[in-house]
Formats: C-alpha cells, sequence, structure tokens
C-alpha cells in the first residue's frame, strides 16, 4: 500500500503545486481549462524553488523545503481572489482525464509492488536512476558551497568547465528530476533511493492531460476520443519504455514541447497586438522552464513544430510582419527563463560537446507506423510478429493518408497542424536512425529519445485517421474498427508484458545494495576505490557515499572519471569477496566486503570473461551467476612475494562433479586442486592454491563440463552465489 500512497502523494503534491500558477497564468479565454495546466506549472515552479535555493546558497532541501510550501498556497490565495473561473466546477470538468491518471499511475505502480517488499527504485537496464539520485542527495543536504568528500573530488568529477559535484548538476546535468525528488523527498520524507522510482510514474501521470488537450483544442477529437487517445498514451510501449528506463529528464520535456506547440499555434492565430502577444508568456515561460531544467539540450528544437507550422502559412500568404511579431512572442519568454536559468544556457555548447566526444545510450529498433500508434512486441520495442506487423503498418499508412487527402479536399485546417507536427521529428528520427546504422553507433537511442519526447504531439497528431469514420462507408469503418481493435490489442499487448518484466527486474536497489550506506558514517574510512563491475551498484554506492572521497576504476557515467586509485579501501561487489588475516578486510551484511589497501596481504580478484549476466529471485537478495565455456577468475597479486588463497565457492551446478580453478594455460599436471560439487546450494572449499605476484587468470571448470538446462539455450557450468578468497597467513 505504502507506494501507492507515496505516487499519488507525488502527484496530488505537483497539483497542489502547481493550482495556483496555472489558473493566474492560463490566457483567455481558455481560462476555465486552467487545470490541464497545473501538472507542469507545479514541476516548473517546484524545480525553480530549489534552483534558488541552490543559488542562495542554502544547505539543501532538508532546509527550505518545507518553508517553500509557502509559495503554492500563496498562489493559490491569489488564484481564488482573482479568477471567478476557479473552483471544483473547472476541475470536476476534467474528472475523466483524471481517472485515467489515476489507472495509470496504479497500473503502473503494481509491478513494482511485487518486484520489492518495500520503497525502492527499479529498472529495466537503464542506470539513469542511480545518477538522478546522487544529483538528489547532492541538492537534499548540501549547499552550493560544500567541498567535501565526493563533491570537491575535482580530479574525478571533473567534466568540461565544471570540477565539482555541484555544479555539475547546475550546469551540464538533468537539474529538474534531481531537483523534485530532492524537494519531495523531503516532504514525504523519502530517501531518493525509494522515491525515484515512484516519482518517474508520478511525472509520467502528471503529462496525460496535456495529451488530452492537444487531441481535444487542438485537434479537436471530441471528449470521447480525445480521453480514448489519452488512455492509449497512457499504456504505449513507448512511454511505458521510458518510465520502466527510469528516464524522468524526457518525461518532464515531453508535456512542455506539446504546450509549446498549442501556444505557438495559438499565438499565431492572434491577434498581433502587445497584449495579445504576451498573454501566453505564462504559458510559454512554464514550458521553457522545464525544457532548460530537464532536458536543456532539445531547446535548440522545441518550436520547430510551431516553427514549421507558421513557415507554411507564411510560403502561401506572405505574412512576414506577422512571422517576425510571434517570433518575438515566442522567443521572449524563453529570453526570461534563460536569464533565470543561465548556467543551464552556458552549458548548451559543452552539453553538444559530451554527445560527440560520448556515444550514449545503446541501440533500439527503429518504429514502422504500426509502431508509431504502439503496436510492439514489448520491453525490446521491436516490432510484433509477422503478418500483424506488416498488416497494421500497411492499415496505418492507408488510413492515416486517406484521411489527411480527404481533409485537404475539404479544406480542414488540422491537415496543416498534422503534417507540421510530425513531418519536422519524423524526419529527424529517420536521419539519425541512417546515421546510427550506416556508422554503427547508438544514434538510434537519440533517435528513440527524439520520438518520444515529442511523442505527446505525435501520438494525436498520428491519430487522425479517426476523421474517417464520420462519413465513411461501411466497408470502410469496419476496417477502420478492425485496425483500432488491432492496435489497441498490440498496446495491451506489450503493457501486459512490460509489466510482467517489472515485477522480476534486472536491476534493483536490494537489501544488499543498502548496507552500502553503513560505510558512509564508519569512523576511520575516509576513501573508498568502487570496484564494483556493474554501472548500477557503482552508482548506487556513489549516491550512498557522497560524503567519502570515492574513485573509480573505470568511467562511470559523467562526473565520475576513472582515475588512479587512490581510496584507502577497495569496495568490492559481484558476489566476490576477500578475506584477509591481518584483520584487514570488513565483510557488510550483504554481497559487499572492504579491504585495507594497506594491508601486507592485500589482493584483488575478480569474475573475468566467460560468466552470464547476473541473476536474482524477485524480492530476495538472492544473486548467482552461471559460468560458462572458459570462466576466468582474475587475481592480482601488488605484493613482492607468493601468497596462499583458499578458494570458497557458495554454488551449485546442474550435474555431480567437481569444480577446479587452475591457472591458464599450464597443463593440467597430475591432480589439481578439485572439490566436490552438487545440484545443491552449498559452500565448497577448494585445497589452497598460490597466487603469483602481479596478475593471473585461472580456469574455473567444472567436471562433467558445462551442459545446457532444459529451456534455456545457455551452457551452464557452475551457478556461483557468492566466491570468497581466503588469504592464509605467511608460514
Amino acid at each position: 500500500m505504502l507506494p501507492y500512497v507515496v505516487a499519488f502523494g507525488v502527484l496530488l503534491h505537483v497539483l497542489f503545486w502547481g493550482a495556483g500558477l496555472a489558473a493566474l497564468v492560463m490566457p483567455q479565454p481558455w481560462r476555465p481549462f486552467w487545470p490541464i495546466l497545473a501538472a507542469p506549472a507545479g514541476l516548473a515552479l517546484q524545480s525553480l524553488a530549489v534552483w534558488v535555493g541552490a543559488q542562495a546558497g542554502l544547505p539543501g532541501t532538508q532546509a527550505y523545503a518545507w518553508p517553500a510550501e509557502l509559495i503554492p498556497l500563496l498562489l493559490l490565495v491569489a488564484g481564488l481572489r482573482r479568477r471567478a473561473d476557479f473552483g471544483w466546477r473547472e476541475i470536476s470538468r476534467f474528472a475523466g482525464v483524471g481517472l485515467i491518471m489515476a489507472a495509470c499511475l496504479a497500473t503502473m505502480v503494481r509491478p513494482l509492488t511485487r518486484a520489492a517488499s518495500g520503497l525502492t527504485t527499479v529498472s529495466l537496464g537503464n542506470c539513469d536512476a542511480a545518477d538522478y539520485a546522487a544529483g538528489a542527495r547532492v541538492l537534499q543536504e548540501f549547499a552550493r558551497h560544500d567541498r567535501t568528500g565526493f563533491l570537491g573530488l575535482t580530479e574525478v568529477v571533473r567534466v568540461m568547465s565544471v570540477d565539482n559535484f555541484f555544479d555539475f548538476w547546475l550546469k551540464l546535468n538533468h537539474f529538474t528530476p534531481s531537483a523534485l525528488i530532492a524537494l519531495n523527498g523531503t516532504i514525504f520524507h523519502c530517501a531518493p533511493y525509494e522515491l525515484t522510482g515512484l516519482a518517474t510514474m508520478a511525472f509520467f501521470a502528471a503529462a496525460l492531460p496535456v495529451v488530452f488537450w492537444i487531441a481535444r483544442a487542438l485537434l479537436r477529437y471530441g471528449t470521447p476520443l480525445s480521453l480514448v487517445i489519452t488512455g492509449v498514451f497512457g499504456l504505449s510501449p513507448v512511454m511505458l519504455y521510458a518510465v520502466d528506463q527510469v528516464a524522468i529528464g524526457q518525461l518532464l520535456a515531453l508535456p512542455a514541447l506539446a504546450l509549446l506547440a498549442w501556444a505557438g499555434t495559438a499565438l499565431w492565430r492572434g491577434p498581433f497586438t502587445v497584449p495579445g502577444l504576451g498573454r501566453f508568456a505564462g504559458v510559454l515561460a512554464v514550458a521553457y522552464a522545464l525544457i532548460l531544467g530537464s532536458y536543456n539540450f532539445i531547446a535548440v528544437v522545441c518550436v520547430l513544430p510551431a516553427m514549421t507550422l507558421v513557415g507554411l502559412a507564411v510560403v502561401r500568404t506572405n505574412r512576414w510582419r506577422e512571422a517576425a511579431l510571434w517570433l518575438l512572442g515566442m522567443l521572449l519568454p524563453l529570453v526570461g527563463v534563460g536569464v533565470i536559468f543561465w548556467e543551464r544556457v552556458s552549458g548548451l555548447v559543452e552539453r553538444f560537446q559530451l554527445f560527440r566526444a560520448f556515444d550514449f545510450g545503446w541501440k533500439i529498433p527503429g518504429f514502422s507506423p504500426d509502431g508509431w500508434l504502439g503496436a510492439l512486441a514489448g520491453p525490446s520495442l521491436a516490432p510484433i510478429g509477422a503478418p500483424w506487423h506488416l498488416l497494421l503498418a500497411l492499415g496505418v499508412i492507408l488510413a492515416l493518408a486517406e484521411a489527411l487527402l480527404r481533409g485537404a479536399q475539404r479544406g480542414d485546417r488540422r491537415v496543416v497542424l498534422v503534417l507540421s507536427f510530425t513531418l519536422p521529428i519524423l524526419f529527424g528520427y529517420a536521419v539519425l536512425l541512417w546515421r546510427g546504422a550506416r556508422l554503427g553507433t547508438n544514434a538510434s537511442y537519440d533517435a528513440y529519445k527524439l520520438f518520444a519526447v515529442f511523442y505527446g504531439l505525435l501520438l494525436p497528431c498520428f491519430c487522425y485517421w479517426v476523421t474517417l469514420g464520420r462519413k465513411a462507408s461501411t466497408r470502410l469503418r469496419l476496417g477502420l474498427w478492425l485496425l483500432a481493435l488491432g492496435l489497441l490489442a498490440g498496446n495491451v499487448r506489450a503493457a501486459y508484458r512490460f509489466s510482467q518484466a517489472e515485477a522480476v527486474p534486472p536491476l534493483v536497489v536490494d537489501r544488499d545494495l543498502l548496507d552500502i550506506r553503513k560505510l558512509e558514517t564508519m569512523i576511520g574510512i575516509d576513501s573508498v576505490n568502487l570496484r564494483l563491475p556493474d554501472m548500477w551498484s557503482r552508482l548506487w554506492a556513489n549516491a550512498f557515499l557522497l560524503h567519502k572521497a570515492q574513485y573509480f576504476p573505470t568511467h562511470t557515467y559523467e562526473g565520475r572519471r576513472n582515475t588512479p586509485l587512490h581510496g584507502q579501501w577497495d569496495l568490492n561487489g559481484g558476489g566476490v569477496e576477500i578475506a584477509l588475516p591481518d584483520g584487514g578486510s570488513q565483510r557488510l551484511d550483504g554481497e559487499y566486503s572492504l579491504v585495507n589497501v594497506g594491508s601486507p596481504y592485500y589482493i584483488r580478484a575478480e569474475l573475468a570473461g566467460g560468466w552470464y549476466d547476473p541473476e536474482r529471485l524477485p524480492r530476495t537478495t538472492v544473486h548467482w551467476r552461471w559460468s560458462g565455456p572458459g570462466a576466468k577468475l582474475r587475481l592480482e597479486n601488488p605484493q613482492s612475494r607468493p601468497l596462499q588463497a583458499v578458494l570458497h565457492f557458495d554454488a551449485r551446478s546442474l550435474a555431480e562433479g567437481g569444480v577446479t580453478v587452475w591457472p591458464t594455460g599450464l597443463p593440467l599436471a597430475g591432480l589439481p586442486p578439485t572439490a566436490k560439487i552438487g545440484r545443491d546450494r552449498a559452500v565448497v572449499n577448494l585445497p589452497a592454491i598460490t597466487i603469483p605476484p602481479g596478475t593471473s587468470e585461472w580456469d574455473v571448470r567444472t567436471d562433467p563440463p558445462a551442459v545446457t538446462a532444459p529451456g534455456d539455450t545457455r551452457t551452464l557450468g557452475l551457478a556461483v552465489y557468492g566466491l570468497q578468497v581466503e588469504i592464509l597467513r605467511d608460514k
């Protein structure tokens, strides 16, 4: 129950923050519809409050979050006093949208309750959640001038012109997501790891009213159909992918981009007077604040759909003066917001330089027309199987083309809107897909981001084919119904698969990972080398240990560079523990352990090649990794003498047999150190081995050799739940 309470609490808190501001800035004649703007306004205002607090040098949201609650309260009072159309009647008008928001949020939270027993964060593959959580702790607990622990570790955290971790969040990284987690986390007394995933779901639900507004007010589909489109948006795999990857930045920018398109369209329709040009200043400021705070690099194309609309109109009518005035009305609020968020604006050039220097992301399949409307296979975003994929894609193309042709013939100005809002984005999407395929890079990741961040505008436009049903023949109407049912089934099927995947997530903040927090209060441990094999664990460890100096053996995301490991202690994970005989090692309650670098028995150990990805049991801390053919153990002995060690495997096998660890490349002479292994999990102790100075690799072999299991195509040898390398005292 607690996850539902927190998720809905965050959503209502955002609406509370935005209600008064939305009522004050919503222009005529749309003032009675101010609830549409409440969520974006609340998100922008919360972000601005944290921005001002950070710039003022206040010691984090823990010091000012509760006093800041006066801001929305005063705006709410001002709205009540100045607007007669600010009350329950206006709110009740959007009851349908509210029900869809609640249903979507509850549906998203449900798998999380199955994946974990309490408040936590999960992901289907992306590690952004840990990055946002680190930023949330920075903005929640520290002042801008603080340089303690990791925050002032310049050699590690330097990125372009930024040399400290606090300014990295203000200038280069996604500020607003972390700011919102920090503020709401303080109010709801939740740590960032508890709130990040739930806040992502709440922020996505907060975007639904704007999608309804685009469908209803801009494309004039009517209330019932607009509600259906909003519901489809809420369960679309295009968006659930972002939610389950915890991509908060794009989810916050999405309603802002849709608002810019609506405001730009309404502004173009006049009047071109000073009051007329300024009436959307508040709406535009809210949108620009969200974009610059969360996804500042999208600012370069944020008004592209509206500019395309105006450009087409200028070509037809030669209205250059009005176009210049329109551009002035659109950009002046951007200038004002840009002055406030100047550091975000000044960091744009460096942000794009980072994009050129690093191939961010991963490869994501391109969408065909059926995928535009959410008919996808599931968490992979691959197309659904043939022949349904081809039939639905062909149906969408034919229906949309026919609708646009008929609309153009009858002079429906929505045709220009649909083309203006979709073609520039689809062109950019296609170029990025082509670039990724040609160069072999992850540009398809950028293509998905571009498509998804504009999806609140794209989806209603892609649904323009529904206008055919009004005067369609019986045969055409039947075809449209079949197409609609097929697309809806594709969305529901994909949403169900997302739900199944999130219930057993590959990445989760479990109790073992939370044990790392103990290090932050341990006396005598001032600096740590984060020798954790996976990025998810390293980033969360970074977020949990900000008061300690930290060093990374590999480049771990932005602001966490790989440098020489100057830490006094190694933090080991990945199922490998090192036990030293002189007390120079400490085991935490979970799978993580500490090793004193200054010990005369100090070594490093890690599972090298030939191991499959970690697996886990849901709602437990039970992890394991299967060995495959060629599984290796890497041991690094920095001492000038060989060391004796005993290996303790917590493991099981598919068949009764033995396990051997032997130096790579050396022939098996006689009877090598072997221990019996069975089908049941048990601790297996191998005979002592000698670790030479330097780095050595050891083969981990099973007898009988690795085999395949029913229903699994992998060749499996040993399931290792933990490995302890016990160093023996010198004789």
